[in-house]
């Protein structure tokens, strides 16, 4: 009979995670499809859009302690939830806008690293933004590089290990 209630008590938990995996999907397919629709077409010959990354997860190994160093850096909130089994906070996210959206993921899965692909995230001054890194107990690694014509960018590591870059556009 133990049994038996037990799995009673699982049923809950496996509708749950199927409903916020199908929840999880819909909306990185919406925006995907305003990202799309709001995206001037490239000419027929171009298999690429503009921009085709919608969506990056950054590995944490402490959730918590991860939430505050990115919400303290960026100054926006994150949004916390469970994806298959998988802990994450959400990087806000309007449909429409152009750039990327994202998550920071704990799991088994997900390991940080300064090594791989480098996400950039878009700020307005560098130099503050690397100033909260600091305050916040991130690392310099690279510091703010003024690129001719384009804006500048820096890199820093994160809370977690992990290998984070900056971009700030030119005025």
């Amino acid at each position: 009979m133990a049994i038996f209630l037990s799995k009673i008590n699982t049923i809950p938990r496996i509708i749950l995670t199927v409903l916020a995996i199908v929840l999880l999907t819909c909306v990185l397919l919406g925006i995907a499809y305003q990202q799309f629709i709001s995206t001037p077409s490239l000419p027929p010959a171009s298999p690429m859009t503009p921009n085709p990354i919608v969506y990056v997860e950054i590995p944490v190994t402490d959730l918590e302690r991860a939430s505050r160093f990115y919400e303290e850096v960026f100054q926006f909130s994150l949004e916390s939830t469970m994806v298959d089994g998988y802990s994450m906070a959400l990087f806000p996210a309007t449909p429409g806008s152009s750039g990327a959206s994202g998550a920071l993921v704990k799991g088994d899965v997900y390991i940080p690293s300064k090594s791989g692909p480098i996400v950039y995230f878009g700020t307005e001054n560098i130099d503050r933004t690397l100033e909260r890194v600091r305050k916040a107990g991130g690392k310099i690694l690279y510091p703010e590089k003024r690129l001719d014509g384009i804006g500048s960018v820096a890199e820093f590591e994160d809370s977690e290990g992990n290998r984070i870059a900056l971009f700030a556009a030119k005025p």
